[in-house]
């Protein structure tokens, strides 16, 4: 055997060897794409799961928004009447007392009337 022929006979071994290589590799890639061709179908799933859950909470959380709408809506007269109740009681008030002060300088005695009281603790004396 020639050394030309010892060569090219090393060569065709490394060859293989480098074959036998991409090829472990290869089949090794290939199982993973495999791996995630299956997690990527099994998340879109997941996904198109959680869409259908999600459109439904949507729905009802419209239909809550809605319904407590009507109702505050609905309160909102009672409020107005109560801050109505609050305003005339405020107004009530306000007028007794103007009343009562009006009522206390009414009933003030006058100079006259304070002489007169005077002169009657002196001659009751």
């Amino acid at each position: 055997m020639t050394i030309g022929a010892l060569a090219g006979l090393i060569a065709a071994i490394a060859f293989l060897i480098l074959a036998v290589s991409a090829a472990f590799v290869l089949i090794k890639l290939s199982k993973t794409v495999d791996e995630v061709n299956k997690n990527i179908n099994s998340i879109s799933q997941d996904v198109n799961v959680l869409s259908k859950q999600t459109e439904e909470i949507m729905i009802s959380s419209n239909s809550m928004i809605k319904d407590l709408n009507e109702k505050v809506n609905t309160l909102d007269p009672v409020y107005q009447a109560a801050a109505d109740v609050g305003q005339s009681v405020s107004d009530l008030n306000s007028a007794t007392q103007s009343l009562t002060k009006k009522f206390q300088e009414r009933n003030k005695p006058s100079f006259l009337e304070k002489l007169a009281g005077i002169g009657f603790k002196v001659f009751r004396k």
